[in-house]
């Protein structure tokens, strides 16, 4: 086998319900995540050694070393088969850099499994999404897409079902925000407020029922209405403008926005396909459509 092209998919997290700080610095999740039809490429080609390159949106902020989390996920599945990762990863982009939509979990996911097909491992689903949660807490999902439910870090996955098509509009926002910035001011934030940050200070996060209710029922509307980031107070104090993007996209139209994850990106539940495009167009070129579930990790003829 010459090269391996494997699609991965962005991630919205239609509910991101964040509890108190754990004395690890991490933090227990309750994340309802679906996965948006925004693509990476990920290709895998034998080479005398690790290389990475990139090409697409955001490319400059790609790094192309083994810091990469596609460069780690080669490296850790070569280790564990005990081979040598002699592999060229060449990463297309089309998921906003630092960007709340899981990314370099998507290019992680994406390089594992066109790394596994490339060099005829067969390394069985359950160690592949184990070695998923090594990398990071977005990666697993990035791996299986469709909609989950993420506990602990978000790494524990429950599938979920959906019972229609949602639509969206996604306004990327120039430059990222760091995830463990946005989690450190969501616990300054909390402790200003005096309700406190740890583990024992704030209710464990759960699933909200309706929410998971309109998924299941593939109601627009009713899945609007729940929409909740925790996280979003925070990236709002770091980067205060989002504020304006979101009330633009609700007066486009939009049945409900919030901050994508850990931000910048906000996002934009619309009621339909048409009106997404309209949404879209009075935010101007940085917006992208895009509908959801969609498939995770999958090889490309």
């Amino acid at each position: 086998m010459t090269a391996v092209t494997v699609r991965v998919p962005a991630k919205v997290n239609v509910q991101l319900a964040v509890g108190g700080r754990r004395p690890d610095g991490f933090h227990d999740l309750a994340n309802v995540f679906l996965a948006v039809g925004l693509h990476d490429l990920v290709t895998a080609e034998p080479a005398d050694e690790l290389l990475i390159t990139a090409a697409g949106r955001d490319v400059a902020s790609v790094p192309l070393d083994a810091t990469n989390l596609a460069a780690r996920a080669a490296i850790a599945l070569a280790k564990l088969h005990g081979v040598e990762p002699r592999v060229r990863l060449h990463i297309d982009k089309d998921i906003p850099v630092a960007g709340g939509m899981a990314g370099g979990s998507a290019d992680a996911a994406g390089a594992l499994l066109a790394c596994d097909t490339l060099w005829g491992l067969g390394t069985p689903h359950d160690e592949l999404l184990s070695l998923c949660a090594e990398l990071g807490s977005d990666v697993p999902f990035s791996f299986v897409g469709g909609a989950a439910l993420g506990v602990g870090r978000g790494e524990l996955l429950t599938p979920l079902a959906v019972g229609g098509t949602f639509h969206w509009v996604f306004a990327a926002a120039p430059g990222g925000l760091s995830t463990p910035a946005v989690y450190r001011e969501c616990d300054r934030l909390r402790r200003e407020e005096g309700a406190g940050d740890t583990v024992a200070e704030v209710p464990a996060p759960a699933a909200d029922p309706a929410l998971l209710a309109a998924l299941r029922e593939g109601a627009a509307v009713a899945l609007g209405a729940a929409l909740a980031n925790d996280l979003q107070p925070a990236a709002l104090s770091l980067r205060p403008e989002l504020r304006d993007t979101l009330a633009a996209g609700t007066a486009a139209g939009a049945l409900a926005a919030l901050v994508s994850g850990s931000g910048p990106t906000c996002a934009f539940l619309a009621p339909d396909a048409a009106a997404a495009t309209r949404i879209a167009a009075e935010l101007g070129p940085a917006a992208r459509v895009a509908a959801s579930p969609a498939p995770g990790a999958t090889v490309l003829p």
